[in-house]
Formats: C-alpha cells, sequence, structure tokens
C-alpha cells in the first residue's frame, strides 16, 4: 500500500494560502464553534475527541487540559442527554475560543427530558453536592460538582426561552491550576 502524502502548495496554491497557515491569533475575534448532536451516547465519543483537538490547537491550553475539558464536555453532554432531552431530539454544544484567553462551553438540552431541572435546581443540586464529602457519595451525580465546577473557572445554569436549560462553563487559560 503507498503511503498517503499530503501538500500544502503547488504553483496554484502558494503556502501563505493554505488553510494551515490560518489561526485565529489573540488580537482577532473569538472563534464561535456550535455542533448539534441527537440525544444518543454513541455521539459522545466523537465530541470528546473534537473536544481534545480543538482544545490542544486552538486554545493556548496545554495537552492536560485538553484532557480534563474532554472529561468535562463528556458530563455536560452526557447530562444533557440523558435528564434534559428525550430521545429523538438534539443537544446543541457551542465552543468560543479566544486563543490564549478563554474558553467557553455552553451546552443546550431541549428540556423534555425525564429528569429536566431548571437552572436555580441546578445551581442548588451543584452547591449541596460541592460540599459533601465525595467519598461519601454514590458513584452517580458527582460529575458537576467534583469535575467541571473544578476544572472551570465558571459554571453557571441559565434557563432556556420555551423550555430547556443552557450549561455555560468558562476557563481562562492564566488560570491552568
Amino acid at each position: 500500500m503507498d503511503p498517503i502524502l499530503i501538500h500544502t502548495s503547488d504553483a496554484n496554491h502558494p503556502p501563505e494560502n493554505s488553510v494551515l497557515q490560518k489561526t485565529n491569533g489573540v488580537d482577532e475575534q473569538p472563534l464561535k464553534i456550535t455542533i448539534t448532536l441527537p440525544t444518543h451516547a454513541y455521539f459522545i465519543s466523537s465530541i470528546r475527541d473534537f473536544t481534545k483537538s480543538m482544545v490542544q490547537n486552538m486554545t493556548g491550553f496545554t495537552e492536560q487540559w485538553a484532557f480534563r475539558f474532554q472529561s468535562v464536555v463528556d458530563e455536560l453532554c452526557n447530562n444533557a442527554i440523558e435528564f434534559g432531552s428525550r430521545p429523538g431530539e438534539n443537544i446543541t454544544v457551542t465552543f468560543v475560543s479566544t486563543k490564549g484567553k478563554c474558553l467557553e462551553i455552553f451546552v443546550k438540552d431541549t428540556g423534555t427530558g425525564v429528569a429536566r431541572k431548571t437552572a436555580s435546581e441546578m445551581q442548588k443540586t451543584v452547591e449541596e453536592r460541592k460540599k459533601m464529602d465525595p467519598t461519601k457519595m454514590g458513584i452517580r451525580g458527582r460529575g458537576l460538582a467534583q469535575i467541571v465546577s473544578n476544572w472551570t473557572d465558571m459554571l453557571e445554569f441559565k434557563d432556556n426561552e420555551g423550555g430547556g436549560l443552557t450549561v455555560h462553563v468558562t476557563k481562562n487559560v492564566d488560570k491552568e491550576n
């Protein structure tokens, strides 16, 4: 089998016109990527892979943080699929990256799931679980309080007009601890 060769320039497409040379620099507008996923756990591995690649290549965060963001997105998407949107509907994941400054992630559900909650109910649940000893909690129900809130600088919940919930997290590059 012949190896696959990729050429980034030719006479009609010089290197300076290559997409590989274009970046979303610090002085540019934030880069916004929105992905709509069906409410099926099958698609979670794809959004995890995308998250890792996007964080490593487009944000200024370290590889360690790329793996952490995989877990954050996994938790947010799984919650939206399991609790916030019924089967056959969609969730929306939006990434907003200002390279070298911060990453914001929004996960929006439809509010049609069997265990949907309001923004204030979710905030109360997270605050209660943050105070609990994680070793005394069951395996379920720890993600938002233990993973998401510890690996982000801001976690907030917003009720959507027409139903559903949007979870918004932010992490600043200069606070990578």
